[in-house]
Protein backbone atom coordinates (compact mmCIF):
# COMPACT_ATOMS: atom_id res chain seq x y z
CA UNK A 1 0.00 0.00 0.00
CA UNK A 2 1.31 3.44 -0.93
CA UNK A 3 2.40 5.87 1.77
CA UNK A 4 -0.12 8.73 1.84
CA UNK A 5 0.71 12.40 2.42
CA UNK A 6 -1.34 15.56 2.71
CA UNK A 7 0.08 17.11 -0.48
CA UNK A 8 0.93 20.81 -0.13
CA UNK A 9 0.61 21.20 -3.90
CA UNK A 10 -2.87 19.67 -4.27
CA UNK A 11 -4.25 20.20 -0.77
CA UNK A 12 -5.43 16.62 -0.37
CA UNK A 13 -4.28 13.13 0.63
CA UNK A 14 -2.39 11.43 -2.21
CA UNK A 15 0.24 8.69 -2.55
CA UNK A 16 3.65 9.99 -1.47
CA UNK A 17 7.14 9.51 -2.82
CA UNK A 18 8.90 6.22 -2.05
CA UNK A 19 11.95 8.06 -0.69
CA UNK A 20 13.24 11.63 -0.40
CA UNK A 21 14.08 12.94 -3.90
CA UNK A 22 17.50 14.15 -2.72
CA UNK A 23 19.48 14.60 0.51
CA UNK A 24 19.02 17.52 2.85
CA UNK A 25 16.29 19.44 4.60
CA UNK A 26 14.37 20.41 1.45
CA UNK A 27 14.45 16.83 0.13
CA UNK A 28 13.02 15.58 3.43
CA UNK A 29 10.36 18.32 3.47
CA UNK A 30 9.30 17.38 -0.06
CA UNK A 31 9.18 13.70 0.93
CA UNK A 32 6.93 14.48 3.89
CA UNK A 33 4.61 17.02 2.21
CA UNK A 34 4.48 16.44 -1.56
CA UNK A 35 2.74 13.61 -3.38
CA UNK A 36 4.22 11.62 -6.25
CA UNK A 37 1.80 13.44 -8.56
CA UNK A 38 2.94 16.80 -7.17
CA UNK A 39 6.61 15.87 -7.59
CA UNK A 40 6.03 14.95 -11.24
CA UNK A 41 4.98 18.56 -11.91
CA UNK A 42 8.48 19.75 -11.02
CA UNK A 43 10.41 18.28 -14.00
CA UNK A 44 8.76 20.46 -16.70
CA UNK A 45 8.93 23.51 -14.40
CA UNK A 46 12.62 22.87 -13.74
CA UNK A 47 13.32 22.56 -17.47
CA UNK A 48 11.51 25.83 -18.12
CA UNK A 49 13.58 27.62 -15.43
CA UNK A 50 16.89 26.16 -16.63
CA UNK A 51 16.18 27.11 -20.23
CA UNK A 52 14.73 30.54 -19.47
CA UNK A 53 17.70 31.62 -17.35
CA UNK A 54 20.32 29.61 -19.27
CA UNK A 55 21.42 27.89 -16.07
CA UNK A 56 24.40 25.54 -15.94
CA UNK A 57 24.04 22.87 -13.28
CA UNK A 58 27.85 22.87 -12.99
CA UNK A 59 27.53 26.34 -11.41
CA UNK A 60 26.87 26.30 -7.64
CA UNK A 61 24.98 29.61 -7.83
CA UNK A 62 22.67 28.21 -10.53
CA UNK A 63 21.97 25.11 -8.41
CA UNK A 64 21.20 27.32 -5.42
CA UNK A 65 18.82 29.45 -7.49
CA UNK A 66 17.05 26.35 -8.80
CA UNK A 67 16.69 25.03 -5.25
CA UNK A 68 15.07 28.33 -4.18
CA UNK A 69 12.73 28.09 -7.17
CA UNK A 70 11.84 24.51 -6.18
CA UNK A 71 11.01 25.55 -2.62
CA UNK A 72 8.83 28.38 -3.92
CA UNK A 73 7.13 26.03 -6.42
CA UNK A 74 6.18 23.52 -3.72
CA UNK A 75 5.74 25.66 -0.61
CA UNK A 76 5.54 29.34 -1.59
CA UNK A 77 2.44 31.49 -1.51
CA UNK A 78 0.09 30.42 -4.27
CA UNK A 79 1.92 27.11 -4.70
CA UNK A 80 -1.29 25.08 -4.60
CA UNK A 81 -2.84 24.15 -7.93
CA UNK A 82 -6.00 26.05 -8.93
CA UNK A 83 -9.31 24.45 -7.98
CA UNK A 84 -10.44 22.19 -10.80
CA UNK A 85 -6.92 21.75 -12.24
CA UNK A 86 -6.25 18.41 -13.87
CA UNK A 87 -3.22 17.07 -15.77
CA UNK A 88 -5.33 16.46 -18.88
CA UNK A 89 -6.65 20.02 -18.88
CA UNK A 90 -3.15 21.41 -18.37
CA UNK A 91 -1.96 19.61 -21.49
CA UNK A 92 -4.79 21.29 -23.40
CA UNK A 93 -3.70 24.69 -22.11
CA UNK A 94 -6.12 25.36 -19.28
CA UNK A 95 -7.92 24.00 -16.29
CA UNK A 96 -11.43 22.78 -15.79
CA UNK A 97 -13.87 24.86 -13.82
CA UNK A 98 -15.30 23.07 -10.78
CA UNK A 99 -18.77 21.59 -11.13
CA UNK A 100 -21.50 23.64 -9.44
Amino acid sequence: MARMVKCAKFGKELPGLESPPFKGELGQRIYENISQQGWELWAPQMTLIINHYGLSMADAEARSMLKRQMEEFFFGEGAQMPEGWSPAAAQKGGFQQPMK
